[in-house]
């Protein structure tokens, strides 16, 4: 165990429900269990027989309702699943307490598995996109395709504007800023978040900031919620300092999926500068620059990252016709 690893810390047997999580038009959820987790899966019913799966992959103190606003722009093009990582969302935490990146990715290949939907179209936004970039690094016969919203790969000099996230992965750090924070409404919790993820917070809807401030009452009455961002945070971090095969880095190298690349310019979480580094270390890369996003492109501009998306398809080969898909079914 490294001097930044916190110890194991075993799931409370019975995780208490807070409150119901939203579902959108259109969408379902369900819970699934597998050996040492049990994973929350929101799903769109697919539009027609044989289209290929797509599984889309949250960040850091995300959840599977980050890709709402993009999965329905992709009926009729794929069958989408987006996962709550263990303690994210509606996934209680996993019972050894492991949150590392390789643990966040053992657990969507223990999915996609166990579901047998692989190979997939992968999609991964901030840690989940260092998650899935290992998933596609170790297990390739599992992506069809990789799209990374501002991947959280290792950077030489972060920004001042991540040093707070970074900090929660230090020990007492958590706990220090829930005492600081405990009078602070969901409101207030929920502008922050925004300030820091959005490239410009005033594109969100009156009934999209309401949504996140229900969800956000919900996340923080959980017993759990602070100890899995820190927890996270810290395997983040630890995932940083990895040298050789198991860098994020030569990872990258190793990813043979046609992969899409979105960086946004506002973004303060992961640096713009990152794109090009990216974009020659996946060997078969396309890049979307877009100058006033942040750090959720999905969420900000769903509409350009879903026709990317379309163009990697078409590049790759990888849509198929109706009459292929019918006969697929």
């Amino acid at each position: 165990m490294s001097s930044t690893e916190l110890p194991p810390a075993l799931a409370t047997t019975v995780t208490p429900r807070v409150g119901a999580v939203r579902v959108g038009d259109g969408e379902r959820l369900r819970s699934v269990g597998l050996p040492g987790i049990t994973l929350t899966v929101r799903s769109r019913p697919a539009t027609r027989k044989g289209l290929p799966p797509a599984l889309y992959v949250h960040g850091l103190g995300g959840s599977s309702q980050n890709w709402s606003a993009l999965m329905p722009l992709l009926d009729g093009l794929v069958d989408s699943e987006a996962l709550d990582l263990p303690g994210f969302g509606d996934s209680p935490p996993p019972d050894d307490g492991n949150y590392s990146v390789t643990a966040h990715a053992r657990a969507v290949i223990r999915y996609l598995d166990a579901a047998e939907r692989g190979p997939v179209h992968l999609f991964g936004n901030s840690l989940g996109g260092a998650v899935t970039t290992r998933v596609a690094a170790v297990r390739p016969d599992l992506v069809r395709t990789l799209t990374l919203v501002s991947p959280a790969l290792p950077e030489i000099r972060a920004q001042r504007t991540a040093w707070p996230t970074a900090l929660l992965a230090l020990p007492g750090v958590a706990g220090l800023f829930t005492r600081l924070t405990k009078d602070w409404s969901a409101e207030q919790r929920v502008r922050g978040v925004m300030a820091l993820c959005y490239g410009d917070p005033g594109i969100v809807t009156p009934e999209g900031f309401r949504h996140a401030v229900e969800e956000m009452e919900r996340r923080v009455a959980l017993p759990y919620f602070w100890d899995a961002m820190a927890r996270s945070s810290r395997g983040l971090v630890n995932a940083y300092t990895l040298g050789g095969q198991h860098g994020l880095w030569r990872q990258a190298e190793r990813v043979l999926a046609p992969t899409l690349l979105v960086y946004g310019g506002r973004d303060q979480l992961v640096g713009y500068r990152m794109a090009q580094r990216a974009a020659r270390a996946f060997r078969d890369s396309r890049l979307l620059s877009l100058p006033d996003a942040g750090h959720v492109a999905m969420m900000e501009y769903p509409e350009t990252v879903a026709t990317a998306f379309r163009e990697l398809l078409a590049d790759a080969g990888e849509q198929a016709s109706p009459s292929d898909a019918g006969a697929e079914g």
